[in-house]
């Protein structure tokens, strides 16, 4: 009897543990993340669906950023250091996030979202810097700061 109760125990949790590997573990969500250093490095993404995450980091002079997301919370993240750097971002649908950090001469950050409750950062330090920021929908709301 003991034998019987070990052995479905032992299906029981086998069966439980191959249901949990069947299950996609959240299917709608991909990460990039890109470091870059030195000059004229470019990086572009292009994401559709939910909870996708972008992270950029580049360190130098003349580096491009364009990335274009569609779907929901999705979320954006650019730091760029150095002069003549640009930062261009493109979101459609709802609770979408992008941050923008560039310190320097001369950067550029523009963003365009559209849909509701979506939300914009840009921070810049430094010498003939540009913000632009566009959204359409309602509750968006947007910061910059300029140093």
């Amino acid at each position: 009897m003991t034998f019987a109760f070990s052995t479905r125990l032992s299906s029981s949790a086998l069966a439980v543990a191959i249901a949990l590997i069947a299950l996609p573990a959240d299917a709608g969500s991909n990460r990039v993340s890109v470091d870059q250093w030195g000059r004229a490095n470019q990086i572009a993404t292009s994401q559709s669906g939910v909870r996708q995450r972008v992270s950029i980091t580049q360190n130098g002079r003349s580096n491009l950023s364009l990335n274009t997301q569609d779907g929901a919370r999705n979320r954006v993240v650019v730091g760029q250091v150095g002069c003549n750097n640009v930062a261009d971002t493109a979101q459609g649908g709802r609770r979408n996030i992008v941050g923008v950090s560039q310190i320097g001469c001369r950067n550029d950050a523009t963003v365009h979202q559209g849909g509701h409750r979506n939300a914009v950062g840009i921070i810049q330090t430094g010498r003939g810097n540009t913000a632009t920021a566009t959204q359409h929908g309602t509750g968006n709301v947007v910061l910059i700061i300029q140093d």
